[in-house]
C-alpha cells in the first residue's frame, strides 16, 4: 500500500474509533440565547456549538424541546446524555461529568423603582414586601437553594416554567424580583413582543450569596465510557477556545455581559 493511501486509511480508522457509538440525546429548553426555540427549530449558543463540534467528533446530537424541569429530570433518570447549559452542583456531579464552558453569576433582577439597594440574601429576606419569581429547575448552588426555600416558607415565591413567564410577571407588576443570569432575561425579552420595552427598565444587583460559577455541560454517566471520552474531549477543547464567550458576544451587547458573564 502506498504511503499516502496508508496514512488516509489510518486517519479514517482513527476517526471511526473516536466517533460516538450512537446518537446523543440532548433535550433542551428555551434558555435565553443559550437555547432558542423557534417553533420546531432549535438554535442558540449551545445548539450552535454542538452542531459545530459534532461532525469533527463523529457525534450526532439529537435535540428535543422540553420544559427546563423535565430536562433536568431526564438527566437525573439517565434518559438524557447531555445537560446544557448547566451550573455545577454536588448533586449533578453524582450523575455525570461537568465540563466548564464559561463563568457566570446569577443576579437579582427587578424593575427599577428607586428602592434601597439589596446587597445580601438577608436583605432580600427582610424585604417581605417584595415578591420573588424563579424558574423551576434552575440551580445556582446551595446558598440559592436555601434562599429559595426560605422565600417559599414566607409565602413570597412564584415558581414558573420558563424565563418568558418571569419577564411577563415583572412587566405586569405581579412580581418584584427574580434571580437568574441577566442574559437569560435579555434573551427572553428579545423574543416576546409583549415585554420588549422591559430591558431598559431593569435593575441588576449582585449579592455575596450568588458568586461567580462555572456554567457549561454535563455528560451523563449512563453513556458508554468511550462515548463520554469523545464528547468530553470535544467540549473541553471548545471551552478552552472560548467559543461559548464568542457566542455570547454574537447575541448580546457587551454591557449586558459586563457584570454577569466572563470567559472560562
Amino acid at each position: 500500500m502506498k504511503l499516502p493511501v496508508l496514512i488516509t486509511a489510518l486517519l479514517l480508522a482513527q476517526n471511526a474509533a473516536a466517533a460516538c457509538s450512537r446518537d446523543i440525546a440532548a433535550p433542551v429548553s428555551a434558555n435565553g440565547a443559550s437555547v432558542i426555540v423557534d417553533s420546531a427549530n432549535v438554535k442558540g449558543i449551545y445548539p450552535d456549538l454542538l452542531r459545530q463540534i459534532g461532525p469533527k467528533a463523529g457525534c450526532h446530537f439529537v435535540f428535543t424541546v422540553v420544559p427546563r424541569a423535565r430536562q433536568v429530570a431526564l438527566f437525573k433518570a439517565g434518559a438524557a446524555d447531555l445537560l446544557v447549559p448547566a451550573s455545577r452542583t454536588p448533586a449533578r456531579d453524582q450523575l455525570g461529568t461537568f465540563i466548564p464552558m464559561i463563568n457566570h453569576r446569577a443576579m437579582l433582577i427587578s424593575v427599577n423603582s428607586g428602592r434601597a439597594p439589596i446587597v445580601s440574601a438577608q436583605d432580600l429576606l427582610a424585604r417581605k414586601d417584595l415578591r420573588v419569581a424563579v424558574v423551576r429547575g434552575f440551580d445556582y448552588g446551595e446558598p440559592y437553594s436555601a434562599l429559595i426555600d426560605e422565600l417559599s416558607k414566607q409565602g413570597r415565591l412564584f415558581v414558573e416554567v420558563d424565563v418568558i413567564a418571569i419577564a411577563r410577571l415583572l412587566h405586569a407588576g405581579s412580581a418584584d424580583v427574580t434571580i437568574m443570569g441577566p442574559t437569560l432575561m435579555a434573551g427572553a425579552i428579545r423574543r416576546d413582543q409583549r415585554v420588549h420595552n422591559l430591558q431598559d427598565k431593569l435593575r441588576f444587583e449582585a449579592i455575596a450569596e450568588l458568586p461567580w460559577h462555572h456554567s457549561g455541560a454535563y455528560i451523563s454517566n449512563a453513556l458508554k465510557p468511550e462515548d463520554q471520552a469523545v464528547i468530553r474531549e470535544a467540549l473541553d477543547k471548545a471551552g478552552k477556545s472560548n467559543q461559548i464567550m464568542d457566542g455570547y458576544l454574537h447575541y448580546f451587547r457587551p454591557e449586558i455581559l459586563n457584570d454577569s458573564v466572563r470567559p472560562r
